[in-house]
């Protein structure tokens, strides 16, 4: 019986670590620490030519606090007016990304906002949990300038004298 369950988990696990495949980096916090800083490439699932860069702390199964982390995102392809017109233009955006933090149900959440008046992209990644009485964020921007998704403010909406 021991075997079947030792069977199960390690299936389980395997399970688990497969979707772990956008993993690009891994840094360890040092030789006494169960912790490690992991660094996951996310591509934007409506804009294909953005990609976010994600730093956060990997607690193994651990009770500390995973909260921090910090986001980069950048054009790494084309971005068309089509591409645009699948998003949520809304000032609150869209979540794009989820990912479990810890065994204390803390979730790290990436949200796109489109700021129309600036032509950028806000990406926003945040814990969905207080600690020490904030709940932790970071921002990334990707400008639309020079991208196929640019509009010309001078020749957009001009009236003349």
């Amino acid at each position: 019986m021991k075997t079947l369950y030792k069977c199960v988990f390690s299936a389980t696990m395997g399970l688990l670590l497969a979707g772990c495949g956008d993993d690009v980096g891994k840094v360890s916090l040092g030789l006494f620490t169960t912790k490690d800083v992991i660094i996951d490439a996310k591509q934007d699932p409506k804009i294909q030519g953005v990609t976010c860069h994600i730093s956060r702390i990997e607690a193994n199964l651990d009770f500390a606090d995973p909260s921090d982390m910090g986001i980069s995102c950048r054009q790494t392809g084309p971005i068309t007016t089509a591409d645009l017109a699948k998003i949520d233009m809304g000032k609150h955006g869209e979540v794009i990304f989820t990912e479990s933090l810890s065994i204390l149900f803390k979730s790290l959440k990436v949200r796109r906002i489109y700021d129309a008046q600036n032509q950028t992209l806000l990406y926003l990644s945040y814990s969905t949990k207080e600690t020490n009485g904030s709940h932790k964020h970071a921002l990334s921007t990707v400008p639309l300038y020079g991208s196929q998704a640019w509009v010309d403010p001078v020749n957009v909406g001009t009236k003349a004298n």
